[in-house]
């Protein structure tokens, strides 16, 4: 859908948005909203629920059932029922089926799901049907690596066999954030069913409408209790799973404050851990990068999902020789984006998931401009009567900040970057991993030994070369530092869910 066939008048938009708003709910918003436990959906146990918003127009989107400790309890028992008496029997030849049936129901109503995700999130439709793809992409790729999981044998003597096993868990944990809400879904739901293990998972209170849409459409295909899902509040439902004594793996992607919390939950029972938390990525222009293409690999890497990305490239590091000129062109840019509907086709920018997270981008901004920076564009809410329902940013572009600035230290998530100019490459490097995080970097070069160079130096657990934001089935992703532990989206992630066994056999 085009901008040009919208009304102009604002009130008119408002109008047209919230009645398109209304219209795509009615046709992809899932018939259940209660617990999915046990292959059963079921109200909470205190009856309660709890309101999921949408972004753009601030009208309730559903009422969701409010889980509690009671429930995680339920959860977790219905997927040690489901592990002994179904799915630890289970071949891979039918965990690997199993997988890519749960692949072709996300392909089959991959639009479904994309405006599905846009409603719930904001996120804008263009790239919600990114997310899709990746979710197929996710799901075949973890069904073929079950076939390829294997132990290994360990060269002795003649008087023993020593092997290894690769067994899973049993139950693991899931908490699942709200910025990609299928995707990071299928990012854990893949490895972990795919190394034989029953998962109850979380998902985040903001947006939990597209995995209960994924629960309506595989219920036939997924044995009864091997998937459960338990919406709720982090306090009510997420805390009870993290420190449950019968969950044996817990796999958490959140803020680096959360990621602390559920640690400390998870040491009582002594739980295994996978934790991807919080960036504060650079991305580092080189003198003799493309123009073009670094503005646009700039854009992509602080503005994607409107910023909501715990890799995002929010500190750009720019060469002296080619900084106005590429800041000029980056700010033309950005000042042409479009920010709107999520619906539309045109909008490149949609609302962040909540006021709450908009109150907390705009508290960044005016930190920064209290300690006297540059704002080359943006730095306020669009100045658009027909989006004030909404919880919208304008992309933002800072320079002259101190590097030591808490809007510079911390994760802003939101649509907002700051610009530090370089001459000596050493002292570069040095600001590009002086922060707290480490989960991802870009570089931008026509050089390749500068390129390699500069991987090698950079602390992070994920560097883009002439790209950003790039994710395919098969790269490992995860973090250095406080960004976190373990691996996702890889044959790594597979490990991650099972234990090694070893077995030593005597042979005399």
């Amino acid at each position: 859908m085009s901008t040009e066939t919208e009304p102009q008048d604002p009130a008119e938009r408002k109008s047209a948005i919230r009645t398109r708003h209304e219209q795509a709910a009615s046709e992809v918003l899932p018939d259940h909203r209660e617990l999915f436990i046990g292959g059963e959906w079921v109200s909470s146990a205190s009856g309660e629920t709890f309101e999921t918003t949408d972004p753009t127009t601030g009208e309730t989107l559903a009422e969701v059932a409010a889980g509690n400790a009671e429930d995680i309890d339920r959860a977790v028992a219905a997927a040690w029922e489901a592990y002994d008496e179904t799915y630890a029997g289970m071949s891979t030849a039918e965990r690997q089926a199993m997988l890519e049936s749960i692949a072709d129901a996300v392909e089959e109503h991959s639009e479904e799901f994309a405006r599905l995700e846009s409603l719930d999130n904001g996120k804008p439709i263009t790239e919600a049907r990114i997310d899709m793809g990746l979710v197929v992409d996710h799901f075949r790729y973890f069904a073929g690596i079950a076939r390829a999981h294997e132990g290994t044998t360990v060269e002795t003597d003649d008087s023993r066999h020593v092997q290894t096993l690769r067994e899973p868990y049993g139950v693991v944990g899931q908490i699942i954030p709200w910025n990609f809400p299928l995707l990071m879904a299928a990012w854990k739901l893949g490895p972990a069913l795919a190394a034989g293990n029953a998962v109850v998972l979380k998902p985040a209170e903001e947006t939990p409408m597209t995995i209960l849409k994924l629960m309506e459409l595989t219920e036939d295909v997924i044995p009864d209790g091997v998937v459960n899902v338990v919406t709720g509040f982090g306090t009510e439902a997420g805390a009870p799973l993290a420190e449950h004594p019968d969950i044996r793996k817990l796999a958490f992607t959140g803020s680096t404050e959360i990621g602390r919390e559920v640690m400390e939950s998870a040491a009582d029972s002594i739980t295994d851990l996978t934790l991807e938390l919080g960036g504060k990525s650079p991305l580092v222009v080189f003198p003799d990068a493309d123009l073009e293409r670094a503005v646009e690999t700039a854009i992509t890497a602080i503005f994607f999902n409107t910023g909501e990305c715990c890799c995002a490239g929010s500190r750009l590091f720019v060469h002296e020789d080619t900084k106005d000129e590429f800041l000029d062109e980056l700010a033309a840019r950005a000042e042409e984006l479009t920010v709107d509907d999520p619906l539309l086709e045109s909008t490149d920018l949609g609302p962040k998931v909540t006021a709450e997270q908009v109150e907390r981008t705009m508290g960044y901004i005016q930190e920064a401009e209290q300690a006297g920076a540059a704002f080359v564009t943006g730095g306020s809410q669009p100045d658009d009567e027909a989006l004030s329902d909404g919880c919208f940013v304008a992309p933002t572009l800072i320079d002259d900040i101190d590097h030591d600035n808490r809007a510079v230290q911390e994760e802003i998530f939101g649509p907002v970057q700051e610009v530090f100019t370089w001459s000596d490459y050493d002292e570069m490097i040095d600001l590009a991993n002086d922060v707290d995080y480490g989960l991802a970097a870009g570089v931008i070069t026509e050089d390749l030994t500068k390129a390699h160079r500069a991987v090698r130096d950079i602390e992070a657990g994920n560097i883009w070369v002439n790209t950003y934001n790039d994710f395919p089935a098969g790269q490992p992703f995860g973090g250095y530092k406080q960004s976190g532990m373990g691996r996702e989206t890889a044959q790594e992630a597979v490990e991650h869910y099972t234990q090694t066994k070893t077995a030593n056999i005597s042979l005399r």
